[in-house]
């Protein structure tokens, strides 16, 4: 069986509801870049997306949001370039190790004020832990034989994760309503 992601096939660790927050270093050796995180993270998940950075050999990726103003680079942030600049999430990766420090939404989007960081970079113990799997079916256009997917979703389910071909219910509701007020959607219930 593959690496689903060290921090799940480990054992899922729970985190501290009031964890304060810590930082981030990427993985060069020596000049590491370091982020700030003024609290602990939200809506932290498994994501199988090609765009977010995983570790060597897992198929998905941990990632998590803070509000934008809680995050801050602390050192190295001249090694720090954008991976992709026609991507919604603009990541700001490390030139020299390619590690993602974290993901920002510039353009109006409903996750606008919110950036994507990955807490395994941290040495700190407390960080929310991973609360569902997303974008499941992704790591198929990666590559992944269509035959194995049971066994991964039975691997989240074994570890006590939903697992979403797109993200969580809440989070689905979030960008719904974002683009419904854009459009001017007046709501009722019916």
């Amino acid at each position: 069986m593959p690496s689903i992601h060290p921090l799940i096939d480990n054992g899922i660790t729970k985190g501290d509801p009031n964890f304060p927050g810590g930082t981030l270093h990427c993985r060069c050796p020596s000049d590491q870049v370091v982020v700030g995180l003024k609290s602990n993270v939200a809506h932290n998940h498994a994501c199988g997306c090609s765009k977010c950075w995983k570790p060597a050999g897992a198929l998905f990726s941990i990632v998590g949001v803070v509000p934008r103003d809680n995050l801050s680079v602390q050192a190295n942030e001249s090694k720090l370039a954008i991976v992709d600049s026609s991507a919604i999430i603009q990541r700001h990766a490390c030139i020299n190790c390619g590690v993602h420090m974290f993901g920002r939404i510039e353009k109006p989007h409903a996750f606008h004020g919110l950036d994507f960081v990955h807490v395994e970079l941290s040495d700190q113990k407390g960080w929310q832990e991973p609360q569902f799997a997303g974008f499941v079916s992704s790591i198929i256009e990666q590559g992944f034989d269509p035959k194995g997917m049971d066994e991964i979703r039975s691997k989240f389910k074994s570890a006590g994760l939903d697992t979403f071909d797109a993200l969580s219910p809440p989070l689905m509701d979030l960008i719904a309503t974002f683009t419904a007020q854009k459009a001017g959607v007046k709501f009722s219930n019916l």
